[in-house]
């Protein structure tokens, strides 16, 4: 607006804007040097090339040191796209911290959802603490299993298996519920 008002003017346009409003000389004839640049495009607010550049372009392990963190602790559905984490975003950021990335778990949220193609999805039902002691160990041998008959060319199939639960936390009052476990581990 400053440098506007300096064309307007004229000659001693400058000065006299600088003098009135307290901007430097130079930060006009900055604005006056855009004024004369073609206007950028709908929604654009800067110069390309201008703001910060993306994590993974300073740090280009990042995102497979991320998917090595994500892989075991992955819910879903195999056969549709939607995708989330059991682990939380802090402690995902405590991990890459530990590999040597410097990163917040905001930006590991973001990475999860813009470059990994996850989404948020909370726990319906957790039973955390109750159940067997190594749980997370008894997940981690079956995607282990998993993954090392897939490299051998073998077929994981997944198929229901009913457990018991505590009274109240099933179905409908059934007392069961279906839980997917691969065959042939």
């Amino acid at each position: 607006m400053a440098a506007s008002e300096a064309r307007a003017a004229g000659y001693g346009g400058i000065a006299a804007v600088a003098r009135a409003t307290g901007i430097a000389r130079s930060t006009i004839g900055r604005g006056l040097a855009d004024l004369d640049q073609p206007a950028l495009p709908a929604g654009q607010v800067r110069r390309s090339g201008s703001g910060r550049k993306p994590v993974q372009e300073k740090d280009p392990t990042l995102l497979a040191d991320l998917r090595r963190l994500v892989e075991p602790a992955t819910l879903g559905d195999p056969m549709r796209p939607l995708l989330w984490v059991s682990k939380s975003h802090a402690k995902l950021s405590e991990g890459l911290c530990a590999m040597g990335h410097s990163i917040s778990p905001n930006t590991v949220g973001k990475l999860l959802r813009e470059e990994l193609g996850y989404s948020r999805q909370s726990n319906r039902k957790s039973l955390e603490g109750a159940s067997h002691a190594d749980r997370d160990g008894q997940f981690a041998h079956i995607n282990a299993r998993a993954c090392a008959f897939q490299a051998a060319g073998r077929p994981v199939i997944s198929r229901p298996s009913s457990r018991s639960t505590p009274s109240g936390l099933g179905t409908s009052g059934s007392g069961a519920c279906a839980m997917r476990v691969p065959i042939g581990c």
